[in-house]
């Protein structure tokens, strides 16, 4: 059946169109940001990877710089790695490339969404989500990636509550939780306004 609405293609808009649908391209340098914003998260990655395995040799300076990113407090001198520590760096490394992979999916998906086509199709390396990516689409999965990353800070603290106070173990909880229904409701809607059309 062939459509009864023929679409003129490449047809040039009128002035004021074409400049409010150029407009997206403003976005381009928030991309490029963040783009560098994921360059000085590998280096912290890389610096903190390299710090674990000096102080995994027993380099004193590596040792406490790594307890000292962490946060960790013992009443203890801490003279070599224990689980306790390494757990905690681990989490943090974990963080980083949640982080990281946030920052991809913003950066790719909101470019296909909101400035212009990358042209993957066909490509041995697109992302599997990106071929049915949308507003609603990156809205659940940015949901989900924000709940990953709050869980692994919620580990983290728990694993070194010590050294915080009830009330910001309590309220890094109620926080988490909030993040969770959020994303319960983004979906919710998401299923909704899918189911409709």
């Amino acid at each position: 059946m062939v459509d009864p609405v023929q679409h003129p293609v490449n047809r040039p808009l009128r002035p004021l169109p074409a400049l409010v649908f150029a407009s997206r391209w403003l976005q381009l340098p928030l991309y490029l940001g963040l783009i560098a914003t994921q360059g000085v998260y590998v280096v912290h990655f890389l610096v903190e990877l390299w710090h674990l395995i000096e102080a995994a040799f027993g380099n004193k300076e590596a040792l406490e710089a790594l307890v000292s990113a962490i946060g960790y407090k013992s009443n203890v001198p801490i003279t070599s790695l224990n689980e306790t520590v390494i757990m905690l760096v681990v989490l943090a490394l974990i963080d980083v490339v949640m982080i990281s992979n946030l920052l991809i999916m913003v950066i790719i998906g909101g470019y296909e969404t909101f400035v212009s086509r990358l042209d993957l199709e066909g490509h041995r390396d697109q992302p599997e989500w990106l071929s049915h990516v949308n507003a609603s689409v990156l809205k659940v999965k940015l949901a989900l990636s924000i709940i990953g990353i709050s869980s692994i800070h919620l580990l983290k603290t728990f694993i070194n509550a010590d050294n915080y106070t009830d009330k910001v173990l309590i309220a890094q909880t109620v926080i988490h939780a909030v993040f969770l229904l959020s994303a319960m409701a983004i979906a919710y809607t998401d299923k909704l306004m899918s189911s409709e059309h």
